[in-house]
């Protein structure tokens, strides 16, 4: 009789509970998508934007809401990108269309160059927050600094601008209360933004922490991201190749996973400082870049800038030299050049879905 009982309690127990066992593995799968996903930076696709803006049929898209839908056809999980002084009702369509996708979006745009161009400015963060946007990134020197300037004085001149042009944006930013993520973008060094950060203090002001882009001012990446990452608003992950030439050493975006960067590592400091950051795909697809350091041009803006960091720089270059030759476009037609920029992004998703947890 007990043993019937027991029985019959155990049956009905299990009974009771099979609904449950029968949604674990949907519940398993909603936690394992819940987790982030690698957006795409907006420059992973320069090919791509310059055959729009050419007109060219192999386009895959030619605005912000067309990108947002090729990310997601991707399998990304937000985008980046360029939203421009929109007007309302598309801002209010680009909004509507990410969270039905559920996806994030972050805006990019120029910094105000004075006061003149302030509304401007104000008109392009209205519209990145219309769209949903929380960040925005910007960088403040477009080129490299080791290209752009020719003396020290040239370099400080731009240290200046950009010191205004950020004061000038700051006090829109904190009346829209969105965030402003600066690039470290080949201009200035770890110690020179860190400094930058400091002279503003604003919450509204933080790093689009670039994995790769101080290699080319001989900082080692490793410490870069670790020296960034507490202020980090955004992210822009890519993976980097390296191999000498006469006068430096030559550096690519790689897909990731094909290069030398300890992507894995980098990842777990940057979400330990800041947990809600977005990871975006940075797979800029072209020729190699030259990195001259062995030449005076090179040395002319880098006061502070040692010798041993020359060696230190050559050095991770000769440990880490790729073993075979760096990607290039020249030599490639418009249509490879895009079926190349497809793959190399298509390739990196799929290794921060594998290796990286996004």
């Amino acid at each position: 009789m007990n043993s019937t009982m027991t029985r019959r309690r155990m049956i009905g127990r299990l009974a009771a509970w099979m609904p449950l066992f029968s949604t674990l593995p949907t519940l398993l799968g909603a936690e394992k998508a819940g987790r982030k996903r690698l957006g795409i930076c907006g420059y992973s696709y320069n090919l791509h934007w310059q055959a729009a803006r050419d007109g060219h049929p192999k386009a895959r898209f030619k605005d912000p809401l067309e990108f947002l839908e090729y990310c997601h056809k991707l399998g990304a999980g937000g985008a980046q990108v360029g939203i421009g002084s929109r007007d309302a009702a598309y801002t209010a369509r680009l909004r509507a269309r990410a969270e039905a996708l559920g996806m994030y979006l972050e805006g990019e745009l120029g910094l105000p160059k004075e006061e003149s161009d302030v509304p401007r400015f104000e008109a392009d963060i209205r519209a990145a927050g219309e769209a949903g946007a929380e960040v925005v990134r910007t960088a403040m020197l477009g080129g490299r600094r080791y290209e752009t300037f020719d003396s020290a004085e040239a370099y400080r001149r731009f240290a200046k601008s950009s010191w205004q042009s950020l004061t000038l944006a700051e006090p829109v930013l904190k009346r829209h209360r969105l965030r402003l993520a600066i690039e470290n973008h080949k201009d200035r060094r770890v110690p020179e933004l860190l400094d930058l950060l400091k002279r503003i203090s604003s919450e509204y002001v933080g790093v689009c922490v670039d994995t790769g882009n101080n290699i080319a001012l001989l900082e080692d990446p490793m410490k870069v991201v670790e020296a960034l990452a507490p202020f980090a608003f955004s992210t822009h992950l890519k993976d980097m190749a390296v191999q000498e030439y006469d006068e430096g050493f030559l550096l690519s975006e790689v897909p990731l996973g094909d290069g030398f960067l300890d992507l894995k590592k980098m990842v777990d400091v940057l979400r330990e400082a800041n947990p809600k950051v977005q990871f975006n795909l940075e797979m800029i697809t072209r020729d190699p870049l030259k990195i001259p350091c062995l030449t005076a041009k090179y040395w002319a803006t880098m006061e502070d800038a040692t010798a041993l960091q020359v060696v230190g720089a050559l050095n991770m270059v000769r440990r880490n030299a790729a073993k075979k030759p760096l990607p290039h476009t020249t030599g490639l037609d418009l249509e490879e050049q895009l079926a190349l920029e497809d793959r190399n992004v298509t390739s990196s998703l799929a290794y921060a879905r594998e290796h990286l947890e996004l």
